[in-house]
């Protein structure tokens, strides 16, 4: 395994034409559709930069501020933002996109941490963050950022 990866070597995005049996009685995505997404895009983003195979361990809270229409495109983005000894983070973001009109909007964000796995299953090490570009540190320090602004407001909704 390498000491250290970047957070370029991990991202991912994936795409996904919204049709019938994703949807519901209002031709909208299922809430359940676009979260399989983000965690099968998270796993990818996972496995990338530590080259071994992830799990799920956590999702944080998620709010749809946007629906996706029947026929739209899902794209589907994610990066390792932090990493612990066995484990990594990775940013989530879920836009839609009108092909006929190239038009996007944001639907969701979440926060995930996914653990390594070594042959036999069991949680392993897994490498440091390398953000050695400026653009990769604006990635991290956002998505930093982002999950403890997020983390704050469902405190906040709740009185936590």
């Amino acid at each position: 395994m390498d000491e250290t990866a970047t957070l370029a070597s991990s991202h991912t995005e994936m795409t996904e034409m919204l049709l019938p049996n994703d949807t519901n009685n209002l031709g909208r995505a299922l809430g359940g559709a676009v979260l399989h997404w983000m965690d099968i895009c998270g796993a990818i983003a996972g496995m990338r930069f530590s080259n071994r195979q992830v799990v799920t361990a956590s999702m944080d809270h998620v709010d749809f501020i946007s629906p996706i229409e029947m026929g739209e495109v899902a794209i589907i983005e994610g990066y390792v933002f932090n990493t612990g000894r066995t484990s990594v983070d990775v940013k989530v973001d879920v836009r839609a996109e009108n092909p006929r009109t190239d038009e996007t909007r944001r639907t969701t964000t979440s926060y995930f941490t996914f653990v390594g796995l070594d042959d036999d299953g069991r949680p392993t090490p897994v490498p440091d963050l390398a953000c050695p570009t400026e653009d990769e540190e604006v990635l991290r320090d956002d998505a930093m950022d982002g999950r403890e602004e997020q983390l704050r407001q469902v405190v906040d909704r709740y009185d936590l």
